[in-house]
């Protein structure tokens, strides 16, 4: 069982870090770029089909920087928690995990993304990821609901999220626009009170 460390300054701290026994999930900071920049860049072929169009200047220093200060932005307001992944032996950048469309009052939801470098994909991080997200997410940030919606063909996500002990609640027509056409998604959904699942998440 991968051990959790949630760091909290107040209800709503400035930062948070995950750590567990292989991996450490933090908010990306401008000190991410080159090594973020790589990783997007070599990946390029194998992201794209999953992922909305790369705009012009996607991999810039400048792009890169607007998107840290989002980051920063949306955590600071409660809407989402961007998480870069790295690999604790050597600090090497493995990808990204979204905790995104935080709702609170009756809702008290999230939706969830991520993505993976190619040379890293298949190697059972982002599972370990999802180990350390799930119970941040609803014991840390108090929610009942965490979805995620993936396209139907993306047979290596389907099994990354029911492995993780989600469920297939419904398929979603032209849900999203991913590099550059409308796409089918399927929906799947975890809740707090799911308990232990596949894949041997524990949850409060």
């Amino acid at each position: 069982m991968a051990r959790s460390v949630f760091r909290f300054l107040s209800r709503q701290p400035e930062t948070v870090e995950l750590v567990g026994d292989a991996l450490t999930l933090r908010l990306p900071r401008y000190g991410d770029f080159r090594q973020w920049h790589q990783l997007r860049a070599e990946s390029r072929a194998f992201l794209e089909p999953w992922e909305p169009t790369w705009r012009h200047d996607e991999l810039t220093e400048s792009a890169f920087r607007r998107r840290v200060q989002r980051n920063e932005q949306e955590y600071a307001s409660g809407q989402a928690a961007p998480f870069f992944l790295f690999r604790k032996a050597d600090n090497a950048l493995l990808g990204g995990m979204t905790i995104g469309y935080i709702r609170r009052g009756a809702a008290q939801s999230c939706m969830i993304g991520y993505w993976m470098g190619e040379k890293y994909a298949g190697q059972g991080h982002m599972f370990a990821a999802l180990r350390l997200v799930i119970p941040y997410i609803f014991s840390g940030l108090q929610l009942h609901r965490i979805e995620a919606a993936c396209i139907p063909d993306n047979t290596r996500s389907i099994r990354l999220l029911e492995k993780a002990g989600f469920r297939r609640e419904g398929h979603l027509r032209e849900y999203l626009k991913i590099n550059g056409q409308w796409r089918d998604h399927v929906m799947f959904s975890r809740l707090a009170t799911d308990g232990e699942m596949d894949g041997k998440i524990r949850t409060p």
